[in-house]
């Protein structure tokens, strides 16, 4: 049996661990309210995390054993819930972090969602379908002991689709003998999936820029803005803010950039990109590397794409007005102590980018009905939840006149406490100043 091993751990990077950052921020936050050093200890450190082995039969006969996590934070507002994905630099801490985020989401949103989150340690593009099936089967079996749709509920994240979500859902039932379809959200519609879904984080991202122009004063029509990632959030990111009269000037990719001072023609870069093409390979437009996108002269910049992009290096460069976090954790300490110092607004991940989960508890709530809405009762619904997410978070900001990320978290450890003082689990309460 062949081992898939870890991949070890950089320590060439000067990049944080995610899981010491969110440590951080909830540390802060917790002393900012004055609260019991106990409310960190619980929120700290996910409430289980699984390590699983994840063996697949290769088609040359060779069984390859990938390594496997699954972390469940928090689970006092109702059930966790979180993405799974296949990438080659998952690690532990990385899913740990994941989770809490997730936990914070739902949190600042009001869903009644813990946080959890899943990955496998593999590079999904040297796979099969074949072979990405066996995968996607063999994980869902090995966590089968602790997901269910009243315990943990798994959803796409990188590199996983609807199409992985409906092997999973498939293996799940196989293994209960009934159909479960809130086990899982992200699934294709014929098999209980929900109506604009697919669409949800990138609508989502694009109704909090929308809210913050406006308490900005910053004409959309009349805004400029550059998208770093072009999957399925940077694109309907861009297609939305096109939409609404944003020129998007730049976009970049894994493999490069494009830049049109003008703005890209965003439905024609979509359609190439809905070809199996991707972005960077447009020939209608400049190319441009990552680094200089962030220095563009651009009212809104959107980091959509992984981890640790907003940095000591790259921050000092970034004009932009408005920061919106499309990506979970694109900024560094570092990197948010410059956003701070050069006054940019940043529209926090936790809360800029909390479409999805929003739209898999409507996908959860319509499974457990077994009654489905139209994508106009999704979308209004997703609006009202993410207007009043951002109003939540402004308010605190203005309050303590502090940054928008603390307010964040702010916002969601006040909601989490409120909820352990229900149960008992410390003796303050929120819901007084």
């Amino acid at each position: 049996m062949k081992e898939q091993h870890k991949p070890e751990a950089d320590i060439t990077t000067h990049h944080k661990n995610p899981y010491e950052i969110v440590k951080d921020l909830i540390k802060e936050s917790v002393s900012n309210l004055g609260l019991n050093e106990n409310v960190y200890h619980i929120l700290k450190k996910p409430m289980r995390v699984m390590e699983v082995s994840v063996p697949v039969r290769m088609d040359n006969g060779e069984i390859q054993n990938f390594t496997g996590y699954r972390s469940q934070h928090n689970d006092v507002l109702g059930p966790t819930k979180g993405g799974i994905r296949f990438h080659p630099s998952v690690t532990l801490d990385e899913v740990k972090a994941l989770s809490i985020w997730m936990s914070m989401k739902s949190a600042i949103l009001d869903i009644p969602f813990g946080g959890g989150k899943g990955g496998v340690i593999v590079n999904p593009t040297q796979l099969n379908e074949r072979e990405l099936e066996e995968l996607s089967r063999s994980y869902i079996r090995s966590i089968t002991p602790i997901i269910g749709p009243q315990k943990d509920i798994p959803a796409p994240d990188v590199n996983t689709n609807p199409e992985v979500m409906g092997w999973m859902m498939d293996e799940f039932d196989k293994l209960r003998g009934y159909n479960i379809p809130g086990i899982l959200t992200g699934k294709p519609l014929i098999i209980g999936g929900s109506q604009g879904r697919i669409a949800a984080t990138g609508r989502g991202v694009v109704f909090t820029i929308r809210e913050a122009a406006r308490h900005l004063n910053l004409d959309l029509t009349e805004a400029t803005a550059a998208i770093q990632g072009f999957g399925n959030v940077g694109s309907m990111t861009a297609k939305f803010l096109h939409q609404l009269g944003v020129k998007i000037a730049a976009v970049t990719d894994a493999k490069g950039g494009i830049y049109n001072n003008n703005g890209l023609d965003i439905p024609k870069l979509l359609e190439f990109v809905n070809k199996g093409n991707i972005a960077s390979e447009y020939t209608e437009a400049d190319s441009i590397s990552n680094e200089e996108m962030f220095a563009l002269p651009v009212d809104i910049l959107i980091p959509a794409a992984i981890e640790n992009q907003v940095t000591k290096e790259t921050a000092p460069k970034i004009q932009a007005r408005i920061l919106a976090e499309a990506a979970n954790g694109p900024t560094t300490p570092e990197g948010d102590k410059i956003l701070e110092e050069k006054e940019i607004f940043v529209i926090p991940d936790i809360l800029c980018n909390a479409g999805g989960v929003t739209v898999s508890y409507f996908e959860w709530v319509q499974n457990a009905m077994n009654y489905y809405w139209k994508e106009d009762e999704v979308n209004k619904q997703l609006e009202e939840r993410m207007v009043e997410g951002f109003n939540r978070v402004l308010d605190i900001q203005k309050q303590k006149n502090s940054r928008m990320r603390d307010a964040a978290y702010t916002t969601a450890i006040k909601h989490l406490v409120e909820a352990f003082h229900a149960r008992g689990w410390v003796k303050e309460r929120m819901d007084v100043e």
